[in-house]
């Protein structure tokens, strides 16, 4: 059986996981909670981090770019780069500006203060950090509304690799709590249509330990 290794809070393995559930490709996944080390897990990826996908054929493909590039070129018959070399390179500029500047500035800033430092053992959130995140989501969240408001979809005119990586960054930061959809009406009905498609299913039925996420987390018509 194809075998993920993936974290419940992990912008990246989300992102793996609804490409595999668009692809219609079945996988057991496996929660890694990568700061214990694991040696058997450094086994498989020495850079520690997930996801890290491991085929039924035994090969092992690590991190999130080297997976979804995979992806497409072992199972093209659902692609989601694009069919023209313009369209792959519009989706890929907007996969990595979530990848890039969303994570650095404000996902993976949140997602780090409000769980990961609980979950590891860090300490408490760093108050100065959150505000700094909050005033980066502002205009950051308001580009991310300005293409959903002129686009189809994130990418273009095609559903993408974009709308699964916006997706699985705004999900995490929806699972905490800290995104008011009020302010970007244009993003919340484009994720509205993401938590309707099947692929989208488990991570919505995702729990961690010590963490209730909103009651609207889990309804598709919020």
């Amino acid at each position: 059986m194809r075998t993920l290794f993936h974290f419940p809070l992990s912008p990246a393995s989300r992102t793996v996981r609804l490409v595999l559930g668009e692809k219609r490709l079945p996988f057991e996944a496996i929660v890694e909670r990568t700061w214990e080390k694991r040696p058997e897990f450094l086994a498989l990826n020495p850079a520690g981090d997930v996801p890290v996908l491991v085929e039924d054929n035994g090969l092992i493909v690590p991190d999130v770019h080297v997976i979804c590039e995979y992806l497409e070129e072992a199972y093209a018959d659902i692609p989601l780069l694009g069919r023209t070399l313009a369209e792959r390179v519009e989706v890929r500029r907007v996969v990595a500006w979530f990848e890039t500047l969303f994570a650095r500035e404000v996902s993976g800033r949140f997602i780090d203060e409000r769980a990961m430092k609980r979950l590891s053992g860090r300490g408490n959130p760093d108050g100065g950090a959150l505000r700094e995140a909050y005033a980066a989501m502002r205009p950051l969240m308001k580009y991310v509304n300005d293409l959903a408001e002129n686009r189809n979809w994130l990418g273009g005119h095609f559903l993408s690799l974009a709308d699964f990586t916006a997706a699985a960054h705004l999900s995490c930061l929806d699972f905490i709590g800290d995104i008011d959809w009020s302010k970007v009406p244009a993003v919340r009905d484009w994720y509205a249509r993401m938590k309707s498609r099947p692929c989208f299913r488990p991570l919505l039925n995702d729990r961690v330990s010590g963490i209730t996420p909103p009651d609207y987390y889990t309804n598709l018509d919020f």
